[in-house]
């Protein structure tokens, strides 16, 4: 495996694995250059905070104030405004090992950066083991009461970046229960059951299986673009398996495991082959589909949510990890 990773941005431009053949290709959508990345608004690989998904009006209150951030989507805040820490330059420090290879990045947020309160020190460790995994750490400090939602954007097609869309893909979900939105993307309020509904993972299926049925909540998204409330881990801060994906074709595995409370599917809904690829190639409509681990979007405005904010003296550690297990072991076909 081999990871190609951007200080802008802390994205994530190329992720080379091997297919079940031994043949490797980067299975996440890049783009060719930097003057391609600073115009993209897909958030294509990137680190997204302060506050990824949505916040409602741009608006909460927290203490007794009440702060506005920018509405850049639909009336309403996304990923952490126009200037989010996608457009940011973060400083990497490479540190290599035996058995892993790490990158850690760092960034200063600061106070009404984005109309956010306090200062905010942040920290991305990408770091890449031999067994087929991925790692991603991320820590965050303040100096005065904040939310902090940080995620990271990727875009993933296990067949290889440019090689069509990815509803032929199975993906599996651990979730019971997922937000259900209005048109603006914005949730609704309780979480919903997944059971009987198009959205119901729980069992592998392809992606687009049922991504196109007349269903309120996906013909207003163009497809899947919500967020899995996942169960409670086992202990604080432990890790629990958040999705697994599978390409039929190139026999490519994923599993996504977490510290994270919620996982975004999003399917690429918006792509529309006006960005192109390192090889040249356009990324279509469905091109890529995001597994975005998170907290729940417009947490701040609902109080019923896993609170998202980040004190003074407290700090917010998040882990994900993307697990390649074809590289390691067989698994059972249906998985």
């Amino acid at each position: 495996m081999r990871a190609e990773v951007l200080e802008y941005g802390g994205i994530l431009r190329r992720l080379e694995v091997p297919d079940a053949s031994g043949r490797a290709a980067s299975v996440v959508l890049g783009l060719a250059d930097l003057a391609a990345y600073r115009a993209d608004t897909a958030y294509l690989g990137a680190l997204v905070g302060r506050y990824a998904n949505r916040i409602a009006h741009g608006r909460f209150t927290l203490d007794g104030r009440t702060h506005r951030v920018p509405a850049n989507d639909r009336g309403h805040a996304l990923h952490g405004g126009p200037d989010g820490f996608h457009r940011r330059l973060w400083r990497a420090t490479p540190r290599p090992g035996p058995d892993a290879a790490a990158l850690h990045l760092e960034l200063r947020s600061p106070d009404g950066d984005m109309g956010f309160p306090g200062t905010l020190d942040v920290t991305a460790a990408y770091t890449l083991h031999r067994d087929g995994v991925l790692r991603l750490d991320l820590t965050a400090r303040t100096d005065r009461a904040t939310p902090v939602n940080l995620t990271h954007h990727a875009y993933f097609h296990l067949g290889g970046a440019g090689r069509g869309d990815v509803l032929g893909h199975r993906l599996a979900v651990d979730a019971d229960a997922y937000l259900p939105v209005d048109a603006g993307s914005i949730p609704l309020g309780p979480p919903a059951a997944t059971a009987g509904t198009p959205f119901d993972f729980r069992e592998a299926r392809a992606v687009g299986e049922r991504i196109d049925e007349d269903d309120a909540q996906l013909v207003a998204a163009g497809g899947y673009d919500h967020c899995f409330v996942l169960a409670p881990p086992p202990a604080p801060g432990a890790l629990r398996r958040a999705a697994r994906l599978h390409d039929p074709r190139s026999g490519r595995r994923m599993e996504v495991w977490t510290t994270e409370p919620g996982l975004q599917l999003y399917t690429g809904n918006a792509l529309d082959g006006s960005l192109r690829g390192p090889d040249g190639k356009r990324h279509e409509r469905r091109a890529g589909l995001c597994l975005e681990t998170q907290h729940l979007p417009d947490a701040p405005n609902h109080p019923s949510y896993p609170d998202p904010v980040l004190r003074p003296g407290a700090v917010r550690r998040s882990t994900t990890e993307f697990r390649f297990p074809h590289l390691s072991a067989p698994l059972d076909p249906d998985r």
